[in-house]
């Protein structure tokens, strides 16, 4: 069982920085490949950015490359998404997940989600 708890959205103008969290709980986290996917109103959520179990392999949807970059700290269970250049088409609720898959871009592979954290870009 893992419990995943996201941080660190907020409202930002065009042009910003946002840091998001999603910190896990238990002693497994290593187990997990983890993930960031965003939900805009009246949209599916959809794959952001996912990196494996001890960070050799990252990958990002098209739209978020050279801006965004995943991170991992095993140590504190976290994962992180660092953004920048943010754009109003950034406007979603972020959510992280966590996967035993290696199918990292499918959203049905992720066994464990949070709550999600609301990033607001205004232009």
């Amino acid at each position: 069982q893992v419990q995943l708890v996201e941080s660190g959205g907020g409202l930002v103008q065009a042009g910003g920085s946002l840091r998001l969290s999603c910190v896990a709980s238990g002693r497994t986290f290593v187990s997990y490949n983890m993930g960031w996917f965003r939900q805009a109103p009246g949209k599916e959520r959809e794959f952001v950015a996912s990196i494996s179990r001890f960070s050799s392999t990252t990958d990002y949807t098209d739209s978020v490359k050279g801006r965004f970059t995943i991170s991992r700290d095993n140590a504190k269970n976290t994962v992180y998404l660092q953004m920048h250049s943010l754009k109003p088409e950034d406007t979603a609720a972020y959510y992280c997940g966590a996967s035993q898959s290696f199918d990292f871009r499918s959203r049905s592979t992720y066994g464990y989600w949070g709550q999600g954290t609301q990033v607001t870009v205004s232009s």
